[in-house]
C-alpha cells in the first residue's frame, strides 16, 4: 500500500488560525526529516486556494476556524479538491471530540492531539505521534466525497437465511467514523440483534467516539465491559487497548498482544463470533488500511455466515475490505449506503416456512 521508498519530503499544509499554534506546528513538522511545511492557512477559503496552488500531500485541520469550522472546511475540501486531512485537536474533552468526530464524518482520516508547548513533559511523544500520523496518512489515496444519493440504489434481495441471525459484528479503521455514522444512523431503534464493533482509534478518543456515535444513531451505544451481556439493539464498542470477543451471549475483553498491529483487532472479534455464533451472525468489514479483519472474516464466512465488505466505490481506503475480497471471504460487496438496508433484511424474523425448511 505504501511506496517502497520516499525520495522527497511530504508536503504539509497547516490550517490553523492561532499564530502561536501555527509556529508550534511548523516547528514540530519541519523538525521531522520526512516532512516539510509548504504553507499555513488561517481559514478555510485560504486553505482551498493554497491546496489548488501548492498541491500538498497532507493537510492538518484545526477544528475551530473563523467563518467556517473544521468539519465544514473538511467537507468542502473533500468535495472539491480531495486531499488527506488529519484533524489536530487542542484537547480530547467531549466538546472538542464532538467537532472532531464530525470532521471524520466529513472525510478526515484521523484525529491527533495538538502538541503542548516545548517545555511540556509529553511534548516529544505528542510531536512524534503527530508527525508519524501525517507521514502515514499522506500515503493514502483519498476519494472525492459526494453527498449521499437521495434515492437509495437498488440492491437484490439476499438469499433466505438458513437460521435466524442473532448478532452483527462490524470492523472499521481509517474512514470508519463517517461510514459507521451512516450505517448505524440508518438502522431503526427496534433493530432486533446486538451489534459488536471494533473501530481502530487512539485510546484517549474512544470514549468520546462512542458518545458521538450514540448521538447520530437511534441505537444505544456504549463501550464494552468484561462480562457484560449482549443486548438486543445495542452497539457494544471495543474499548481502547483491549480485544473484544463474544462467548455464550456475553462480552469478553482480552488485553493480550496486538494482532495485525491492532488492539482491538477485527480478526480477534470475527474469530470469536465464528466460534460462538457461526452462521447465526453477520460480519461487516468497512474501510481501513492494512488487512485486519480479513482473516477473521474468512473464518466467519467458512461457517456459512453472511459476510459483507464495503465496496471499493465508497471506501475511503479499500485495504481491509479488499484483503477480505482477495481471500474469498465475502458473500457480497456493497456500497456504504446499501449496507444498513441489507442488515435490516438479514435480521428480519424468519417466516414459519423458512424456519421449517
Amino acid at each position: 500500500m505504501f511506496p517502497q521508498k520516499v525520495t522527497e519530503k511530504i508536503k504539509v499544509l497547516i490550517v490553523e488560525d492561532s499564530p502561536v499554534v501555527q509556529r508550534l506546528l511548523e516547528h514540530v513538522i519541519n523538525d521531522d526529516p520526512r516532512l516539510h511545511v509548504v504553507g499555513v492557512a488561517a481559514d478555510a477559503a485560504e486553505a482551498m486556494r493554497m491546496i489548488r496552488h501548492l498541491a500538498p500531500d497532507i493537510v492538518t485541520m484545526d477544528i475551530r476556524l473563523p467563518r467556517m469550522n473544521g468539519f465544514e472546511a473538511t467537507r468542502w475540501i473533500m468535495r472539491d479538491h480531495p486531499v488527506p486531512i488529519v484533524v489536530v485537536a487542542s484537547n480530547v474533552d467531549d466538546k472538542a471530540l464532538d467537532i472532531s468526530m464530525n470532521a471524520l464524518r466529513a472525510g478526515a482520516l484521523s484525529v491527533v492531539a495538538k502538541p503542548s508547548g516545548l517545555s511540556h513533559d509529553d511534548y516529544q511523544a505528542m510531536a512524534n505521534h503527530l508527525c508519524t500520523q501525517l507521514f502515514i496518512m499522506s500515503q493514502i489515496k483519498v476519494v472525492r466525497q459526494r453527498a449521499a444519493p437521495k434515492i437509495r440504489p437498488f440492491i437484490p434481495t439476499p438469499p433466505e437465511p438458513l437460521c435466524a441471525v442473532e448478532l452483527v459484528a462490524v470492523v472499521a479503521s481509517t474512514g470508519g467514523p463517517g461510514a459507521l455514522s451512516r450505517i448505524l444512523g440508518s438502522l431503526p431503534k427496534d433493530f432486533p440483534v446486538p451489534v459488536t464493533l471494533v473501530q481502530h482509534f487512539g485510546a484517549p478518543f474512544i470514549a468520546g467516539f462512542a458518545h458521538w456515535l450514540g448521538s447520530v444513531s437511534a441505537l444505544p451505544v456504549s463501550l464494552a465491559r468484561d462480562h457484560d451481556r449482549l443486548i438486543q439493539g445495542h452497539v457494544h464498542i471495543a474499548p481502547g487497548e483491549a480485544h473484544l470477543t463474544v462467548a455464550e451471549g456475553y462480552l469478553r475483553l482480552d488485553r493480550g498482544a496486538a494482532v495485525q498491529g491492532q488492539r482491538p483487532s477485527g480478526d480477534v472479534l470475527f474469530d470469536s463470533v465464528a466460534a460462538s455464533y457461526g452462521n447465526r451472525a453477520v460480519g461487516v468489514l468497512l474501510t481501513g488500511m492494512g488487512e485486519d479483519g480479513a482473516r477473521g472474516l474468512e473464518a466467519l464466512h467458512r461457517t456459512g455466515a453472511h459476510t459483507i465488505a464495503e465496496s471499493k466505490s465508497t471506501a475511503v481506503i479499500w485495504g481491509m475490505p479488499g484483503a477480505a475480497v482477495a481471500r474469498g471471504a465475502v458473500t457480497e460487496e456493497l456500497p456504504l449506503d446499501c449496507i444498513a438496508l441489507r442488515l435490516r433484511q438479514l435480521t428480519a424474523p424468519l417466516t414459519s416456512q423458512q424456519a421449517m425448511s
